[in-house]
């Protein structure tokens, strides 16, 4: 497990909170995807993925959305703790979704936070070339401060907090809780 940068965390939401916000969203997905046939939902890597799997949960075992595709995309620019590591959001491509056909397919995208808005944005801008009939997406936490032509259709949580905070997104396997917390550096 990686060290976690200094200052003071605060929990914001617990895994009680968050089950019921998780709840929350399926039902708002759900209501998206409403006689679509064709269904996929992409998890951002790292954290996205696995809210995507609990995305793709409760749409299966409460809404009956059972057959959809699901895959991850690894798209990086900030670390953690927001530091940037890449000046260009950088996207890797899986070999085996070089070939991928989302033709006529509902994407539901799916990240942890949307800050700036540029791993949403290269994520849609990749999925866009597979040609599906719509893309939709979703965040657990939405900070309010995108600078890039990205809206968000679904959001667990919208939380302004001051650009020096942090928002944790803690989420299984990467954590051992689902939770999210605000670091506030330094303290």
């Amino acid at each position: 497990m990686v060290d976690k940068p200094e200052g003071r965390r605060t929990c914001l939401y617990t895994p009680e909170q968050l089950d019921a916000i998780v709840d929350d969203m399926a039902r708002q997905a759900a209501g998206l995807l409403t006689g679509r046939t064709r269904i996929a939902i992409v998890g951002i890597l790292r954290r996205g993925a696995p809210l995507a799997d609990r995305l793709h949960a409760r749409l299966r075992e409460t809404w009956g959305l059972a057959d959809c595709v699901r895959i991850d995309l690894k798209v990086k620019r900030y670390a953690d703790d927001l530091t940037l590591l890449y000046p260009e959001t950088q996207l890797t491509e899986n070999p085996t979704h070089a070939t991928l056909d989302l033709a006529d397919y509902t994407v539901l995208v799916v990240d942890d936070v949307m800050y700036r808005g540029h791993s949403m944005l290269r994520a849609v801008e990749y999925l866009a070339c597979k040609q599906p009939a719509e893309i939709r997406t979703v965040v657990l936490v939405d900070r309010g401060a995108a600078k890039l032509p990205v809206r968000t259709d679904i959001v667990g949580v919208r939380l302004d907090v001051a650009p020096s905070d942090v928002i944790e997104c803690n989420v299984p396997p990467y954590e051992d809780h689902f939770r999210i917390d605000l670091l506030q550096p330094g303290g």
